[in-house]
């Protein structure tokens, strides 16, 4: 297996419990990181993956797993394990998967895993969505589609994600996560390929030239996927259309980093707001 064969990589580190008395890694815990890189692969394709089984009145089951060892990992290496899908049956799903020490073959695999309803667990048919996500995924289509709009459009689903991350994850008090200025705002909301929101933002004219972008927001479970980043980019988007000069936002401490790597700049000190450290910052257009 070649690493150019793979576009989605799931990084590492191997950790102390995961090495046996020869010193190398566990043959087993390589199960397990293919198990962990797939789970980073369904993210990767923007898919919440419970709910989306729900979705398709089914799940996902493993049928097959083989695994040859090439070489050996040891305590605190860096390893990248891809996973890709190889072909799809009528009810089967193959992934092919490898952990590669740099550019060295460590273990290659394959997992096969059965489309079965989940209360019989007898075999169904792959269905067509799932069939085209994957197909589409391998062949480097977008997997969001991330719309602007009113509140009458979108607020149906921001006020769902807002609700999900401040009100019931952070414990923001209801009253004050919702304000007056949400129906003058433009607002963005990213669904993945099935119609799920999955993320929510807002841009509102601060001041002649200077917009402000807030209540930037990914469900708990789709982090880590670039949604964020598709959110900031197309609320960029609309306040260049617009004439904007200046973008300001005031981060999360936990999110300041994000903010920064899209070229934000922090200005003044550390505050509360909502009893949450934040940081002004700003970037121009």
């Amino acid at each position: 297996m070649n690493r150019s064969e793979f576009r989605f990589f799931d990084r590492l580190r191997v950790r102390w419990v995961e090495v046996d008395m020869q010193k190398i890694v566990f043959n087993g815990h390589y199960l397990m990181y293919f198990d962990t890189a797939v789970a980073g692969y369904w993210r990767a394709m923007a898919m919440p993956y419970h709910e989306t089984m729900a979705y398709l009145d089914g799940d996902l089951y493993v049928r097959k797993a083989t695994l040859e060892y090439e070489g050996s990992a040891r305590y605190d290496d860096q390893l990248d394990v891809g996973v890709r899908c190889a072909r799809i049956g009528n009810t089967s799903i193959v992934f092919a998967a490898a952990v590669y020490l740099g550019e060295t073959l460590l273990v290659g695999g394959e997992l096969v895993y059965v489309f079965a309803d989940p209360k019989t667990q007898t075999s169904l048919p792959v269905p067509v969505q799932l069939r085209e996500l994957l197909q589409g995924f391998e062949a480097g289509q977008p997997m969001l589609d991330v719309r602007t709009g009113t509140w009458d459009e979108l607020g149906r689903e921001a006020q769902a994600i807002r609700t999900a991350v401040f009100v019931q994850e952070q414990k923001i008090p209801a009253e004050l996560e919702w304000d007056a200025a949400d129906v003058e705002c433009v607002h963005a909301v990213a669904y993945n390929r099935f119609g799920m929101a999955l993320g929510t933002g807002r841009l509102l004219e601060h001041a002649p030239g200077s917009a402000k972008i807030g209540r930037m927001a990914v469900l708990q479970t789709m982090r880590g996927a670039d949604i964020g980043r598709a959110l900031l980019e197309a609320l960029t988007h609309c306040a260049r259309q617009r004439g904007d000069r200046e973008l300001l936002l005031n981060a999360q401490l936990s999110a300041a980093g994000f903010y920064a790597r899209a070229g934000f700049v922090q200005r003044g000190d550390v505050f509360e707001e909502a009893g949450i450290g934040h940081v002004e910052m700003y970037r121009a257009l």
